[in-house]
């Protein structure tokens, strides 16, 4: 197995390099139509990284990601009905992006907008006429039927 490359982003200006030593992969083989084992089609790969015992990344990493990870440990699995050599992709992938996500910097906050003026009124407004067309679509549709 190769060591994980997570490309740059909003948290990982350079990138960062986990170790293959660091993850942890299990195979899992699905049986196909009849019960036999079926070697290149739906083959689960698990893919797990162990963030507290991590040397790959920094101490403020680590606990930002462990903010998002309480449990200290990212698990992801691939299952689609494709390759092994695929799926074992895709799982490399999906954790690549779930690292990078959990090490951005988080948003800043965002100031509390006020309504602008007349906007109650307005919103107000057009409720009120959407009940009166409802209301007169009904009293349109009494009149079309027969009785």
């Amino acid at each position: 197995m190769r060591d994980l490359h997570v490309p740059a982003g909003p948290g990982l200006p350079e990138g960062l390099v986990v170790p293959a030593a660091e993850l942890v992969e299990r195979f899992s083989k699905s049986p196909g139509p009849g019960g036999q084992s079926v070697n290149t089609t739906d083959s689960r790969v698990e893919l797990e990284l162990d963030l507290a015992s991590s040397r790959a990344l920094t101490d403020a990493q680590r606990a930002r990601a462990l903010r998002r990870w309480p449990s200290g440990r990212i698990t992801v699995a691939a299952s689609e009905h494709r390759s092994q050599h695929r799926n074992r992709v895709a799982a490399r992938e999906r954790l690549a992006d779930l690292l990078r996500e959990a090490l951005a910097p988080p948003p800043p906050p965002r100031r509390p907008t006020r309504p602008s003026r007349g906007a109650k009124e307005r919103r107000l407004k057009a409720k009120k006429e959407r009940g009166s067309t409802k209301a007169l679509r009904g009293r349109v549709r009494d009149r079309d039927q027969p009785g």
